[in-house]
């Protein structure tokens, strides 16, 4: 037993640990997720959340320790990201077709996401900070912190409320969508993955991806601009608001 304690302490320090952590975690969650034909919730990025955290809880691993292994899937986001626009350079077609009343759904939904946001904040009487984090949520998480800086709130908190966004979102889109009347058609899909992206960012984005090609593409859309649009308006709206 204490040849084991000392091999953990050992393997926990080192850079391995937060990778091989992080795709076993994931592949566990991934493989449950497909076991029960992809149900919501079986999200594979929130189970391997709470795995991962659980463990570094109850491990006492430092957060720094377990990211300086993790970085090298943190560096995949970025062409990750990159790669949701060959999905819409396939369909630039109907993106040139359907261009200007993408654009203002996009402005329509984040203006919905963003002001639902300050409203709860302001009726639940937060704090200035508070709210400002709060504003961003439907954002994804890295534009999400540049943004709450820039207003006023606080970085960590923006992250934090981004992730729980994305999460519900993932979770409860194929329920509301159903309530909604929406169905499974084509133009349906794009409806789906369009208000999925606005509302719950690359989370939500994600999990259109595993349902349906016409709705990850759209969501990846809906994802791109909304990054383009809260960066450049929602600090432009709280300097007029200030």
């Amino acid at each position: 037993m204490t040849d084991f304690v000392q091999l953990w302490l050992y393997l926990a320090s080192t850079p391995l640990f937060g990778l091989t952590a992080t795709l076993l975690a994931y592949v566990l969650a991934h493989t449950l997720y497909t076991h029960v034909e992809q149900a919501p919730w079986a999200n594979p990025v929130l189970w391997s959340v709470v795995v991962l955290a659980s463990g570094l809880a109850m491990s006492d691993v430092a957060y720094p320790t377990y990211f300086s292994g993790a970085q090298f899937i943190h560096f995949l986001l970025g062409p990750a990201v990159v790669a949701l626009g060959w999905p819409l350079w396939l369909r630039r077609a109907e993106l040139r077709r359907y261009g200007w009343r993408l654009l203002v759904a996009a402005t329509l939904g984040g203006a919905a996401a963003a002001g639902s946001a300050a409203a709860l904040a302001w009726a639940l009487d937060l704090p200035a900070d508070t709210l400002w984090s709060l504003v961003p949520k439907s954002v994804t998480a890295p534009v999400a912190m540049g943004v709450a800086q820039t207003i006023g709130g606080i970085p960590a908190l923006a992250a934090v409320f981004a992730v729980i966004t994305g999460m519900i979102g993932a979770l409860s889109a194929s329920r509301l969508f159903g309530l909604m009347g929406l169905g499974h058609n084509d133009v349906d899909w794009r409806i789906r993955g369009f208000a999925l992206g606005t509302a719950a960012h690359g989370i939500g984005a994600a999990r259109a991806l595993h349902v349906n090609a016409d709705a990850g593409a759209y969501a990846g859309l809906a994802l791109g601009l909304q990054v383009l649009l809260a960066s450049v308006l929602i600090p432009l709206v709280a300097q007029m608001w200030s």
